[in-house]
């Protein structure tokens, strides 16, 4: 079903029924009568497909059909492959949230972000909790603030039925986070080049006071080898 979708998306040989068409390939382009671009086709044994139809005048490849289709399908898989899958993540506070709970969801929050996905907030107000809706616009508003460095505010909290919430982006979409295991290699291994680049800098330290104490302690030997030869 797809490939006929496709198929039916692109004119080729005698549907093509323009004037003229501009030709491109590796060597450039050109714009010849879509007659002779037929036969030039035809005796390249390919086909003469239009790949720009909005164009003035449109613009055309020379080029088996199918190898073009096969072409085009893969181009669109390694596109959708590229594009990064946004989820929303959602965080339920109640009004009354404690420290705790609200600092392990903030850190949950800041996880959801880094791996580029949105997060919905949200203040579920229980029966007679609705009294206290400022008191849950403000820890929405704190949150938010905690946040600031991770994402961006889509809009100021809003109290829908017994739920206020509040809807924060990545500012780095598509940031895939690492693992913690990851993270420990690559601190390990910068631990040990810095290590490694402290203990050079000690080897390639002149020793016994310096390269001018060496020159000395030499000259010294030289003259009393003269005394001694004397």
């Amino acid at each position: 079903m797809k490939n006929d979708k496709m198929k039916n998306q692109y004119r080729v040989n005698e549907q093509i029924r323009v004037r003229e068409v501009r030709i491109v390939g590796e060597d450039g382009s050109t714009v010849v009568p879509t007659r002779q671009a037929l036969d030039m086709a035809h005796v390249q044994g390919v086909d003469l497909v239009e790949i720009s139809p909005n164009a003035n005048p449109p613009v055309c490849r020379l080029i088996d059909y199918s190898k073009f289709l096969y072409q085009q399908k893969k181009r669109q898989k390694e596109m959708k492959a590229k594009q990064v899958k946004v989820e929303v993540k959602e965080i339920r506070f109640g009004p009354q949230t404690d420290e705790h709970d609200y600092q392990f969801k903030l850190k949950h929050a800041k996880e959801f972000l880094e791996e580029g996905n949105k997060v919905r907030a949200y203040v579920f107000f229980r029966g007679r909790s609705i009294l206290f809706k400022e008191q849950g616009e403000v820890l929405l508003l704190r949150f938010a603030n905690d946040l600031e460095e991770y994402g961006k505010v889509e809009g100021m909290p809003s109290l829908e039925g017994k739920k206020m919430f509040l809807y924060l982006a990545p500012k780095k979409a598509g940031a895939a986070k690492k693992s913690q295991q990851a993270r420990d290699r690559e601190a390990a291994e910068a631990e040990a080049k810095e290590a490694a680049k402290q203990q050079q800098a000690q080897e390639s330290k002149p020793t016994n006071g310096g390269l001018f104490a060496n020159a000395k302690i030499s000259a010294d030997a030289l003259k009393k080898l003269t005394e001694e030869e004397d």
